[in-house]
């Protein structure tokens, strides 16, 4: 099958990725090119060429000087990311039936979402945030012209008052993530902003009385400034932005992987590596996560309860890591993921052939 992979126009497909959607668009990638498919992606500049894809080529967009005198102008950066959906659709509109046998939207702009209808294929949309405005503008003029797949129950379920949408949970590929021997300390994996609040996962743990690992990209320096600085010691270590083999191997030899988000998680993607790793999760019990770290797993914590999620790390440690990765194995792999996505091609192709 012919698959045209809409991905972010922001961030670049290549390692260290920039978040969990950048992650989870490799791996789809890439193991929709194993099963066979031919996968073209659009992305941003600068996509790894690993992922034996295609990009698809989009000029950037420039304003003049004379619409940048515009007082109600947007910033040039949401008008380029505007012109090169816009640009991609619009080709797409001309040229995709011949290039293409089905799209699947893995961005967050509702451009595609929005011009569906234009494009005589299948359209296939994964959301993967809450609802946004953005988003649901785009629902109400799309006409019934996506289906749609949630990437959890609890994000299906935020959406229901806008649309209907399948789940299927992301994958993770357990043969890269593979099981690693644990260790004395924890772990926190993520971007470093406050809805992700590494420092209060770094809190627990000190309570708890294990030291902790931090991996991931600064995204907002006053807030690493005043919350987690402070708080970096021989206790609370920040490693930087990692790539997937140092965190891989870093994630393996925790004893415990801590999991702290204070907005509605709609998947828990470093959970997951956790798990795949062997490696206990003690998270709080927000979003899909509770999804996700299932008994015997990891435990969960109250919102925001420091000494809660201390009371979690101490007896998610505790779990049989045989058991973390088996379950991780069974439930959250990546063929389970792809051999669902095939399912929802195909019944999207149906659709539209009838």
């Amino acid at each position: 099958m012919r698959v045209c992979l809409i991905a972010s126009s922001r961030f670049p497909i290549r390692e260290p990725f920039h978040g969990g959607l950048e992650a989870h668009t490799a791996t789809l990638a890439e193991h929709l090119g194993r099963r066979g498919h031919e996968v073209s992606v659009f992305a941003a500049p600068g996509s790894d060429p690993r992922f034996d894809v295609s990009d698809l080529a989009v000029r950037p967009f420039e304003p003049s000087a004379a619409a940048r005198q515009d007082v109600g102008a947007t910033p040039d950066e949401w008008m380029r990311e505007h012109h090169a959906y816009l640009s991609l659709m619009l080709e797409l509109s001309r040229t995709g039936p011949q290039r293409f046998d089905v799209i699947h939207n893995n961005s967050l702009h509702h451009l595609p979402i929005a011009m569906a209808g234009m494009v005589d294929l299948p359209v296939v949309s994964t959301l993967h945030t809450p609802p946004v405005p953005w988003l649901e503008s785009a629902l109400q003029v799309s006409r019934g012209d996506t289906r749609f797949v949630a990437v959890s129950r609890h994000t299906a379920d935020a959406w229901q008052h806008a649309v209907t949408a399948e789940v299927v949970l992301n994958g993770i590929d357990t043969d890269r993530w593979r099981a690693g021997p644990g260790g004395d300390r924890a772990v926190w994996s993520g971007r470093m902003v406050p809805e992700k609040a590494p420092h209060l996962a770094a809190l627990a743990a000190l309570r708890a009385g294990i030291p902790i690992d931090l991996a991931g990209p600064c995204m907002d320096q006053a807030y690493f400034d005043r919350e987690v600085r402070p708080l970096l010691g021989p206790g609370v270590r920040h490693l930087g932005h990692l790539g997937s083999d140092a965190l891989i191997d870093l994630v393996g030899r925790a004893a415990v992987a801590v999991v702290s988000p204070m907005w509605d998680e709609p998947y828990g993607l470093v959970a997951a590596e956790a798990m795949a790793c062997g490696t206990p999760v003690a998270a709080f019990d927000r979003g899909a996560l509770g999804e996700i770290v299932v008994p015997g797993t990891g435990a969960l914590a109250r919102l925001g309860d420091v000494d809660s999620l201390a009371t979690a790390i101490v007896l998610a440690r505790a779990a049989d890591r045989r058991v973390v990765r088996r379950h991780a194995v069974a439930d959250l792999g990546v063929g389970r993921m792809i051999s669902a996505y095939e399912d929802v091609y195909a019944r999207a192709r149906q659709v539209v052939a009838a």
